[in-house]
């Protein structure tokens, strides 16, 4: 199922505006993804991201990022638990005995 934006806005505390203001003055405005050597994106920072999913909006637990880098990362993890969810599935509906006709 899709998130719509109305459902995660609601889920964000009343104060997300000043909170996302500090996350991005805190992190000077430029996105805090790293590229696998270590080097820091030079965008600007558009979006603030949760670095844990859930609804721990602790400062500790949010991070600036480019909307590039959020699309990347949300898309991995929503991959990421689309796939939990069919491994789940596969396991929930496992037969636990041998089809008769095979017997």
């Amino acid at each position: 199922m899709a998130w719509s934006t109305s459902d995660r806005r609601a889920r964000l505390p009343a104060n997300w505006p000043q909170i996302r203001i500090r996350i991005l003055r805190r992190d000077g405005h430029r996105c805090t993804a790293r590229d696998q050597y270590g080097v820091r994106c030079s965008e600007l920072a558009t979006d603030v991201d949760h670095i844990q999913p859930g609804d721990d909006h602790r400062e500790a637990n949010l991070t600036s990022l480019c909307g590039w880098h959020h699309r990347v990362k949300s898309s991995r993890e929503g991959a990421a638990a689309q796939a939990a969810a069919r491994r789940h599935a596969r396991r929930r509906f496992r037969r636990t005995e041998r089809h008769p006709g095979l017997l």
